[in-house]
């Protein structure tokens, strides 16, 4: 008798279950989304923020703070003590005409701000374009913001003295002058002016660089089939688009010319009526050992900055520009 094989096939699995038969354990799928639901993770962007916060914090908020507690004592800088005298110091502010006298100085550098934001506006513009040796130019208008201020300031101190460079070259082309460049408060005002402008322009000429060559070239491109030109290019494509960096341009304008320190102050020392209201400040705190009136006169000259930029936004809102 013959024995017949078995051709029964071998059993399989339930539904649900494993190749052993086991049931398949579901918290392994789940380890992705436990992990990122710990609390940990959430805390993870607060460490990195820990140590740039403590830095902002320390050297910039406390400071401030300090400032304006400083502002409501009379403490002379050296002194333990300090006592409080409330708004003193702020009615001191207003009511010395010196004080405020320094502001009409500002009108020089707000000028000297608009010059350089033209000039700056100008070479970005025509630099954005594919000229021979432009990466020269760029280099020659952003070396002179590179060079500390300090030596800027020597440097045009013999610039414009009497006899100097500046007369020198004058006398070349046969112009002969005996003017006292720094010798009257509007010709020293005008000339450390006009050294701002050569400073500052690089700065304002890197920021519409950088906006100019963000614009996409097909803008361009487009513009050249429509028979646009240079001018129609800048006016349609270029100004629109760096219009927040504009903006952005006029307050640190504003803001500059209010806190002009470096260039008059090694040049003049603040003398034929060159003060600033930052050298005016310097001179209260260091000079006369007043330094919660020079803690006033600080807090002023930054609640004045916050309230034209406030204006400023106001007036001339941000708003997105969509060329395309």
């Amino acid at each position: 008798m013959t024995r017949t094989a078995s051709t029964a096939s071998p059993p399989t699995p339930a539904a649900g279950t494993g190749p052993t038969g086991k049931q398949p354990t579901r918290h392994r799928a789940r380890a992705g989304a436990s992990w990122r639901d710990r609390p940990m993770r959430k805390l993870t962007p607060w460490l990195f923020l820990l140590a740039p916060l403590a830095l902002l914090i320390t050297f910039t908020y406390v400071p401030v703070g300090n400032m304006i507690y400083y502002s409501f004592t009379d403490w002379d800088g050296v002194s333990p003590t300090r006592n409080y005298v409330g708004t003193e110091n702020y009615t001191e502010i207003f009511t010395r005409p010196e004080l405020l006298r320094v502001f009409a100085v500002s009108f020089y550098y707000l000028a000297a701000s608009a010059v350089q934001i033209v000039i700056a506006l100008y070479f970005a513009a025509v630099l954005s374009f594919d000229l021979r040796f432009r990466n020269l130019f760029k280099g020659i208008l952003f070396f002179p913001y590179l060079i500390n201020g300090v030596a800027i300031g020597f440097v045009f101190l013999y610039f414009f003295q009497d006899g100097g460079t500046l007369d020198s070259v004058l006398s070349w082309f046969g112009v002969g002058t005996d003017h006292a460049w720094l010798g009257s408060p509007e010709s020293a005002n005008t000339s450390m002016a006009g050294v701002s402008v050569w400073r500052f322009t690089g700065l304002n000429f890197v920021l519409f660089l950088g906006a100019i060559q963000s614009i996409p070239g097909e803008l361009y491109e487009a513009a050249q089939l429509d028979g646009a030109g240079r001018w129609k290019q800048f006016r349609h494509i270029i100004a629109p688009s760096i219009r927040p960096v504009l903006s952005l341009s006029v307050i640190l304008a504003i803001s500059g010319s209010l806190s002009v320190f470096e260039i008059p102050y090694i040049m003049t020392g603040g003398a034929t009526e060159t003060s600033t209201f930052v050298i005016q400040t310097v001179k209260y705190a260091f000079q006369f050992n007043k330094t919660g009136l020079a803690s006033a006169c600080a807090v002023v000259l930054l609640a004045i900055i916050l309230l034209i930029t406030w204006i400023q936004r106001r007036l001339v809102p941000d708003e997105k520009v969509d060329l395309v």
